[in-house]
């Protein structure tokens, strides 16, 4: 678990490989009083999320000790944490805010977690080391990425029971639902980097796309016209890019190079911008901003910080939070201004992120 790790699905891999020992968890803990926010959190005071009609909470996953930190973000203030299960790494929330799933890739589970309460719900069996969960625009299915077993678990979010599995192809990674909620995008992380369709009316597998080497984490435009699928690169990232694929013909576009290890990727709610989380040897961790227009990529942020994964946008698309796995911090980006601010204290293991609407 160092900077050094190219893509989550290793580092994810390699933090279940680890035993939390009980002074380790005890420290981590101490961290989080069981009432009020993560104690000599340095967050700051921004407006994200300022004048909504309902508090916008961003969930964080610490993997380690396996909980849920929810943080106001109107304030960067971590509230009490919320346990689920052994290596907790992916979020995905409902579209009407109600129901956060948390994938727990050592048990092979995903946890549900109603918000209003912030209270987890019994967990529900999935296939092995699920790794990341998307959720129709209905809300009626979430799909389950698998990436041991080469599947994905489509569970009935009205009864959370989960459906017959879907095969795909080698290494499931990531996977995004396009806004009609008609096709599933997942990215399969293997040595030649691929994308599966999957018809979500069918549940059925389409033809793979080719991308690029080790394709991993995947996002798609508001309008649902383009999908962007993020590639680690080689081990010496010589290769790390980002491929836009358009959704009308399923075909790729010329792919986008980033400076380093790619990890994540998140768009913002006005479609115009990428945000994608990266390792530089040298430098640490970076997020570089992608023009969709014309599929440039920005100056890189520089966040001061190394183990940079997950990354997700406020609703108002004022502010990205960047999850950094050590020394487990959230990092707020401004937006206007692609400035990071000072980070949030989370826990070691800051795995994934999500925000409410």
């Amino acid at each position: 678990m160092v900077a050094a790790v190219r893509r989550r699905a290793v580092r994810r891999r390699a933090t279940e490989a680890v035993t939390v020992t009980a002074a380790v968890a005890a420290l981590i803990f101490a961290a989080v009083p069981a009432l009020g926010g993560v104690s000599g959190s340095r967050g700051p005071r921004t407006a994200a999320g300022e004048g909504l009609a309902h508090p916008v909470i961003a969930y964080v996953a610490v993997a380690g000790p396996g909980w849920v930190i929810p943080i106001r973000t109107a304030t960067s203030t971590p509230l009490p944490p919320i346990k689920t299960g052994p290596g907790a790494d992916f979020i995905a929330i409902t579209p009407d805010g109600k129901t956060a799933y948390v994938a727990n890739g050592n048990p092979g589970t995903v946890t549900p977690i109603r918000t209003a309460t912030n209270t987890a719900l019994p967990p529900i069996k999935v296939g092995r080391t699920p790794v990341a969960i998307a959720i129709t625009p209905d809300g009626k299915t979430a799909y389950v990425i698998n990436f041991d077993s080469g599947t994905v678990t489509p569970i009935r979010t009205a009864t959370n029971t989960a459906l017959r599995p879907i095969k795909t192809g080698l290494r499931p990674n990531g996977i995004a639902i396009t806004p009609d909620g008609k096709t599933a995008y997942v990215t399969n992380d293997n040595s030649s980097g691929t994308v599966t369709p999957i018809r979500t009316a069918t549940n059925t597998a389409l033809p793979p796309i080719k991308t690029g080497y080790g394709t991993g984490e995947i996002a798609i435009t508001p309008d649902g016209k383009t999908v962007y699928a993020v590639n680690g690169g080689t081990v010496n990232f010589a290769k790390a890019t980002v491929t836009p694929i358009r959704t009308a013909t399923n075909t790729a576009l010329p792919s986008i190079k980033v400076r380093g290890s790619a990890e994540s990727i998140a768009i913002t709610p006005d479609g115009k911008t990428a945000y994608v989380t990266e390792g530089v040897v040298g430098v640490g961790g970076v997020v570089t901003p992608i023009r969709t227009a014309t599929n440039t990529a920005l100056p890189s942020i520089t966040t001061g910080t190394s183990g940079l994964g997950a990354i997700a946008i406020t609703p108002d698309g004022k502010t990205a939070y960047a999850a950094d796995l050590v020394p487990g911090e959230v990092v707020p980006i401004r937006t206007a201004t692609n400035t990071a601010l000072r980070p949030i204290m989370t826990g070691i293991g800051a795995e994934a992120i999500a925000i409410t609407r």
